[in-house]
């Protein structure tokens, strides 16, 4: 495998890198379908981390189980010793459309999880004021979800997902209701939004390209019972643009993703 190419200012990944959610002996059923088995993995602080594998497996899954919105069987999800209750999580839905509340306005739906978690109406419109000026939203939020475009939406719920300062973000398939301009635009405020904040991010996605262009590194899963077959980093700085694809890292890195998956298929 051709070496990665790491700049000397990024700190990719590592072992000494805190956990900021610790998967141990993880196992869930679907009725007689066993899904994970003994499932073992450290999600690192403030590292964005893709997670691809084959159809099935499990991927949405999984950070449903982490983000605490579906049970498990049995196992440990923890963050930092504490269980996902007392943990500050942010969640971008796949189908913003039904995520966002349609009969708030945007404004009201940025700053609802600030508004359940108690925060007086001046801390709520302080910190919504924060995220406005640190993407540099242009467009008015006194509307309504409907009124806006795929890709304003969807930019919505990441800035819902943001506002509470999470220690951890995950993001299911936010790009496959959008179409590619869109795409584009929602991968550069996500590299934005990493770049800026010391949080983790896990991204889900069917779409390869996607999965290692914004990813430190790509946890490749196996077909069920789901386990690790391997983490492919991809240590490029952001931001990356559209010539990071013809990097030769990238290409090593898609490459090899690609290798795995085809493997675990032919199982």
């Amino acid at each position: 495998m051709q070496a990665m190419v790491i700049d000397p200012g990024f700190t990719g990944p590592n072992k000494a890198t805190p956990s900021v959610v610790t998967l141990t002996g993880l196992c869930k059923y679907f009725g007689t379908e066993v899904i994970y088995e003994d499932f073992n993995f450290d999600f690192k602080s403030g590292t964005f981390t893709s997670i691809f594998g084959p159809n099935g497996c499990g991927k949405s899954t999984l950070i449903n189980m982490m983000a605490g919105l579906i049970p498990y069987d049995r196992g440990q999800i923890l963050y930092d010793g504490r269980d996902v209750s007392q943990a500050n999580i942010g969640y971008v839905f796949q189908n913003y459309r039904e995520a966002l509340f349609p009969w708030w306005k945007a404004y009201e739906n940025i700053e609802y999880p600030l508004k359940i978690r108690g925060m007086s109406a001046s801390q709520r419109r302080q910190r919504v004021n924060e995220l406005i000026d640190q993407f540099d939203i242009k467009f008015d939020l006194n509307r309504y979800p409907y009124e806006f475009s795929g890709g304003q939406q969807q930019l919505i719920s990441i800035l819902r997902a943001l506002a509470p300062n999470p220690e951890i973000v995950f993001l299911d398939e936010p790009f496959s209701a959008l179409d590619y301009e869109m795409t584009l635009f929602i991968r550069e405020k996500l590299q934005t939004i990493f770049s800026q904040n010391n949080i983790a991010m896990v991204l889900v996605s069917h779409d390869l390209e996607d999965a290692v262009f914004l990813a430190e590194q790509i946890l490749m899963l196996s077909k069920r019972p789901t386990q690790v077959v391997d983490v492919v980093p991809f240590t490029l700085p952001y931001p990356r643009n559209d010539r990071t694809v013809l990097a030769p890292e990238f290409i090593e890195a898609k490459r090899r993703c690609l290798e795995i998956f085809q493997q675990e298929v032919r199982k």
